[in-house]
């Protein structure tokens, strides 16, 4: 495999000197891009692109083309996981992710066997070798999986959800059955991320996106002890290379220093902390990635480079820095405005490193 063209990225996580600050952008190939949703018409339905290698490297690399991106990230979803665990993931539209069997006892538990990433989610690691491929050393392939909490909301709520009241009273009443699951999702996590690694995923990020609802005492219990687990069980290099890990807990700012102490290498930050007071927290232990509100994209472009510049202000000076959004990008958002943000932290970044 070729040796990365642009390794900002890497070394940003690695907080080693940059020229400029690393950016890319969650969701970034997606809905907001027509190519993406002829591709997705052409298929069928979404996860007809996600099992097919073919198709997903090339929606990964679609915004390759428009931006210079400094990374790519494999196009997949996060319930992948479940779904090879046979809960009968399907998605309804306009009310997203649902599951056929959801999780409501220990038995249910019980039937959920541990998943040889090879065999059952064959297709992702297909993905990664093809995208590694096809990229041809451009930019790193960041690999990712959601965390054992969100993905288990998912699978005990059956869906989506705005209250969380089936996963929180299996929490408080059962807590044992919960944590049962957990622990075999948090082992499932750990081979399935090693074999993304092994199959060419540079990077691997984990999303936390649900352990924002819990309180400070059971995200500890519930969300970061099996995100701390899977940090643990990973590989962290591979043929000579470093692999660096992200956690990213959205809505997670008021734990930053319990996340950056889990042994990651980077922490991924929402709009809703100011970056300046994360990197007086967590000081060189970590690197931060992040944190423009995906909002801020319906702006003027001249309102999109003022944000740009105030977080790029707000880190200050040296490396450990990725520019990212703080959360996914809108699927109506203007791809000429994503443009405006790519290009403005590459231009404005350089002044930071001197």
């Amino acid at each position: 495999m070729s040796e990365l063209k642009n390794d900002r990225y890497i070394r940003a996580l690695l907080k080693q000197p940059v020229d400029r600050t690393p950016v890319w952008m969650m969701r970034q190939a997606g809905r907001y891009l027509p190519e993406y949703r002829q591709l997705r018409s052409q298929a069928g339905d979404f996860m007809s692109l996600c099992k097919n290698p073919e198709l997903a490297s090339e929606v990964t690399l679609q915004p390759l083309r428009r931006f210079p991106l400094d990374a790519a990230i494999l196009f997949s979803d996060i319930l992948t996981i479940p779904d090879a665990m046979g809960l009968g993931l399907y998605f309804e539209t306009g009310e997203g992710p649902k599951f056929e069997r959801p999780i409501k006892s220990q038995s249910d538990i019980d039937r959920i066997g541990t998943l040889d990433p090879e065999c059952e989610l064959k297709y992702v690691m297909d993905a990664v070798r093809r995208i590694r491929s096809d990229l041809d050393g451009l930019v790193p392939l960041i690999g990712f999986s959601g965390s054992p909490w969100t993905l288990a909301t998912y699978m005990v709520e059956g869906g989506s959800s705005k209250a969380f009241t089936k996963i929180k009273k299996m929490m408080y009443a059962e807590p044992a059955m919960l944590h049962s699951l957990l622990e075999k999702l948090a082992t499932s996590v750990v081979d399935y991320l090693n074999a993304q690694i092994k199959a060419g995923a540079q990077s691997v990020m984990i999303f936390d996106t649900w352990g924002g609802v819990l309180t400070p005492r059971d995200y500890q219990l519930f969300s970061l002890r099996y995100m701390h687990k899977i940090v643990d069980g990973l590989i962290r290099e591979y043929q000579g290379h470093r692999i660096p890990v992200t956690l990213f807990t959205k809505n997670g700012g008021m734990w930053l220093e319990k996340i950056a102490a889990t042994g990651c290498d980077a922490v991924g930050l929402d709009w809703t902390i100011n970056i300046n007071d994360a990197r007086a927290r967590v000081g060189d232990k970590v690197a931060l990635q992040g944190n423009m509100d995906p909002s801020i994209l319906y702006a003027t472009p001249e309102r999109i480079q003022e944000e740009v510049s105030q977080i790029l202000a707000d880190y200050g000076q040296g490396t450990g820095h990725v520019f990212n959004l703080g959360h996914g990008i809108h699927l109506d958002v203007a791809p000429e405005n994503a443009g405006v943000f790519v290009n403005s932290v590459h231009e404005l970044s350089r002044a930071y490193h001197c």
